[in-house]
This record gives structure tokens, C-alpha cells and sequence, in this order.
């Protein structure tokens, strides 16, 4: 993926497990990872630093291993440094795909031609983003999530386990689309929508 020396990780909790097993299949060293809790000494047979502690190199490329959209906006916008991406082997990728960086794709996840995807996303395991679609940065695609073609996702929206965005449909900034919602009209940004057919319920 790079002809960077190593990756470092910032987080080391359970997303970061999923990151790290991503660098490693994809064949990617590894140096370290950076957490802000100083209980945490290591994760898996890697080991974990303070941020306080540790220098990031310029031949270093760093990945926020981190789930949550707003604390994961938080870290990188602090660091000038440069960030790489995590694209598990089993996930399928078409031709024309825009992907930008910092970006974690988890297995099985699958996206097709002519996408958008922002800085910092994660689409995670078995997530689809169909054809079309424009995603925001810090967005989260969560497990088994499909979002259909010719939808738009503003900046730091998370789009629940199982849920569904219809085609075409909008979707604003930093909204909360709850698990195995069925998302078929416009979404306001600042807002949690939940059921099937999906109802804005803040």
C-alpha cells in the first residue's frame, strides 16, 4: 500500500484491533500504537504509547483507529502529519472510486464505481456504498449498512448496523441514523432518525 516505513496507530481500544488486523493481512508494518489512556500498555504483541510520549516521524503514516466521529475529528485535525489508509484485502473496490485519506474499509465491505468517499471514513465490515454516492469526511458506515445509489453524506454522520439509505436520498451533517433504519426522504443535519420507514425524532 505504501512505501512508507511504518504505520502508527492512534487508539488502541476495539476499533484500532479491526485497523491493526487490517495493516497486518494487507502485509503493512506496524511501529506502534498511541492511546491517552496510560493504563493501556499494549494491544496485542504491539505496543502502546502516550501521545505525550511518542515523536511522529515524517516517514511515519498515521491512521486515528478511533469509531467515534467527533473524537476521531478531534485527533486528526491536531496532527500535521501524514495519514495513510487501512483497505482490508477481502473488501471489493470498483474502478473510479474516489477514496481520501485516513480512510479505514473493513472486510466484505463493497464499493462501486463513481463514489466519493471524504477523509478519515470508515466503512465497516459488509458495508455498501452503492454507485454515485458522496460521502463526507469523518463519516462511519456501520456493519451491514447499505447505502444505495446517488446518496449524499454530509460530514460526520454515522449510519447505524443494518440500516438503509434509500436512492437519492440527502443526508446532512453529523446526523445519527439508528441500526436497521430505513432511510427514505432527506435528512436534516443535527438530527436522529430511527425506524422503518425512518422518522427524525431530535
Amino acid at each position: 500500500m505504501s512505501d512508507k516505513t511504518s504505520y502508527i496507530l492512534i487508539g488502541a481500544s476495539g476499533h484500532a484491533k479491526v485497523v491493526l488486523d487490517i495493516l497486518e493481512k494487507s502485509g503493512e508494518k506496524v511501529q506502534c500504537l498511541l492511546e491517552l489512556n496510560p493504563s493501556i500498555k499494549q494491544l496485542f504483541n504491539h505496543p502502546v504509547f502516550e501521545e505525550k510520549d511518542f515523536f511522529i516521524k515524517p516517514d511515519h503514516l498515521v491512521i486515528v483507529a478511533v469509531g467515534d466521529n467527533k473524537r476521531r475529528q478531534l485527533i486528526a485535525s491536531k496532527h500535521k502529519v501524514s495519514f495513510g489508509l487501512a483497505i482490508h484485502p477481502e473488501a471489493t473496490i470498483a474502478s473510479y472510486v474516489k477514496i481520501g485519506t485516513g480512510n479505514m474499509i473493513m472486510a466484505k465491505a463493497v464499493i462501486n464505481p463513481d463514489v466519493t468517499i471524504g477523509d478519515h471514513c470508515i466503512i465497516n465490515t459488509g458495508g455498501v456504498v452503492e454507485h454515485d454516492c458522496e460521502l463526507g469526511d469523518y463519516c462511519h458506515v456501520s456493519p451491514g449498512a447499505v447505502v444505495c445509489g446517488g446518496v449524499s453524506v454530509g460530514e460526520g454522520t454515522q449510519i447505524g448496523a443494518g440500516a438503509v439509505i434509500l436512492p437519492g436520498v440527502k443526508i446532512g451533517s453529523w446526523v445519527t441514523i439508528g441500526a436497521g433504519a430505513v432511510v427514505t426522504k432527506n435528512v436534516p443535519s443535527d438530527s436522529v432518525l430511527i425506524g422503518n420507514p425512518g422518522k427524525v425524532i431530535r
